[in-house]
């Protein structure tokens, strides 16, 4: 499921090749951005067009090049007046694509907690989220209400990076820990933004290409092979691998 490194490369990329474009009837395209895991397109009529691509989606931009097999899920296509073609492609059709005005785009974000990589998520701010909850920090840390982006793939990488488990109650981690988790996640969600995401299956990027994090992971998908860091060998699931000697 593309999380925030992936949607905002989504958003930038598709906000460099189409903003300033028109689409169906008459509307301008004026800006493409990101929430959380929602790539989000700002309309001129004040309108929002608000994507949840979930598992499968992609927004890819067809200049007339696009490969056939892309094209061949393609759920909505927005027509650009310079001839090219936005598509919303959804192999498993699990994502969404949502016009919304004003207000209720409003009413649905306000749900969504903070941006990771805002100068507003402090060390402070993450304690103020975690510390009142005796649920797995994993959990917390994919909570949306929470902080906004973070999935499976992140909250991974950022517990291996911090040193911590996976199961262990949030409410229980010092402040040291914290500050540790907090580097991890925004250093994390940085350096894959800076690789154009995480690809393993469907995930691309608006030109259809495929992300390069993958080779960078340290723990998710590689349950059964060495730490990184300790050379013990990691555990776990296709959801939650850790390594058990160092990350106590």
């Amino acid at each position: 499921m593309p999380e925030l490194p992936e949607t905002e490369t989504i958003a930038r990329d598709l906000d460099a090749a189409i903003g300033g474009a028109r689409r169906v009837v008459g509307t301008t395209i004026v800006r493409c951005w990101r929430r959380a895991k929602l790539v989000v397109i700002d309309l001129s009529s004040s309108d929002r067009i608000v994507v949840q691509p979930r598992f499968t989606g992609a927004l890819l931009i067809d200049d007339g090049h696009l490969d056939a097999a892309e094209r061949r899920y393609s759920a909505v296509a927005f027509h650009l007046a310079d001839g090219r073609t936005l598509h919303y492609r959804d192999i498993r059709r699990l994502g969404t694509v949502t016009l919304m005005n004003p207000g209720r785009f409003a009413e649905y974000v306000s749900a969504i907690g903070p941006e990771p990589l805002d100068s507003a998520f402090t060390v402070a701010h993450l304690s103020a989220r975690i510390r009142r909850s005796r649920q797995a920090i994993k959990k917390v840390l994919m909570d949306q209400k929470a902080i906004a982006g973070v999935g499976n793939i992140y909250a991974n990488e950022g517990l291996w990076r911090a040193g911590i488990d996976p199961s262990r109650s949030a409410a229980t981690l010092t402040a040291g820990e914290t500050a540790r988790l907090h580097d991890a996640i925004v250093s994390v969600l940085t350096e894959s933004i800076d690789a154009r995401g995480t690809s393993f299956r469907d995930y691309r990027d608006a030109s259809g290409q495929r992300g390069r994090f993958a080779e960078r992971l340290d723990a998710y998908g590689r349950a059964g092979e060495p730490c990184h860091r300790c050379g013990h060998r990691l555990i776990g699931t296709h959801r939650t691998v850790l390594c058990a000697n160092c990350q106590s």
